[in-house]
């Protein structure tokens, strides 16, 4: 059998089966003594729709708390208010740091995601509702833009996805978790370098260079997501407890996070190269 990967960090190699045969291998251990029910019960086992509604309430969640911090900042920017762009970055801060501390957290610990997934994406939400509202105030627009290309890429790959049109075979999912794994070395060392005033100017440009680079991280994370869709279906497959419906929805999350703000950085060299 073929080991699944992604390169999504939420959801890696042996993520649902090893939770799966964690439980059901323990001696005098039933699923139900954990998770309400037994092995012979499905409600106590990861469902593709109970994934769906899950990943609905996160995004619902990150909406929420982005709403508020846009609007924090727009107000800002309406009224001249300095003291309002006072109030709206620390929470858009908060939203970051305390965000990437739920992951590792639900990384970890998959058994919390329940709490720990909603609670990153209400932490996410505030970073995102900080950094569109900065996006929109220099390119009028350019947040709904990338709202509804990010949702509208995340509708088109599900339909290809469950209609057979692609298919995740093991070179598939080697390219991509490759791809994935440059673009973090990439972005890591151009951090580095960015402390000693060394600048990929072109790469960061609205350039030909600079656009057709951004296409390439869109397409990457866009493809990113099919991995994800193909690993939750495995894990329902192996009969995941329930918890890692919630787990699987973080890890979608993250994914729709990442071409999000790829969207937006795609976006805004369009619009200075206009």
């Amino acid at each position: 059998m073929a080991i699944f990967k992604t390169s999504n960090p939420a959801l890696g190699e042996k993520t649902f089966t090893g939770t799966a045969q964690e439980y059901a291998n323990q001696p005098g251990l039933q699923f139900g003594e954990r998770f309400g029910g037994n092995l012979g019960d499905l409600t106590s086992r990861m469902t593709l729709n109970g994934t769906i509604n899950r990943t609905g309430i996160l995004l619902v969640c990150a909406m929420a708390t982005a709403a508020w911090t846009w609007h924090l900042f727009l107000q800002a920017q309406q009224t001249e208010d300095i003291s309002a762009w006072g109030a709206g970055a620390p929470w858009m801060l908060v939203g970051l740091f305390g965000g990437f501390i739920c992951a590792m957290v639900t990384i970890f610990k998959k058994e919390w995601s329940p709490i720990t997934a909603p609670a990153y994406a209400l932490l996410e939400g505030l970073a995102l509702g900080g950094i569109s509202a900065a996006f929109e105030l220099r390119y009028p627009g350019i947040a709904i833009q990338a709202v509804g290309l990010t949702f509208a890429t995340l509708f088109v790959l599900l339909l290809a996805y469950r209609s057979g049109l692609i298919r995740v075979t093991q070179k598939f999912r080697l390219g991509v978790v490759a791809a994935t794994g440059g673009i973090a070395v990439f972005y890591l060392v151009e951090m580095l370098l960015g402390f000693f005033g060394v600048r990929f100017t072109s790469i960061n440009g609205s350039g030909a260079i600079g656009i057709g680079f951004s296409l390439i991280i869109v397409a990457v994370a866009a493809l990113n997501l099919v991995l994800d869709f193909d690993f939750i279906e495995k894990g329902v497959q192996y009969g995941a407890p329930k918890y890692m419906e919630w787990y699987g929805a973080f890890g979608i999350m993250v994914t729709l996070i990442w071409l999000y703000l790829e969207m937006l950085r795609l976006l805004s060299k369009i619009n200075r190269r206009n």
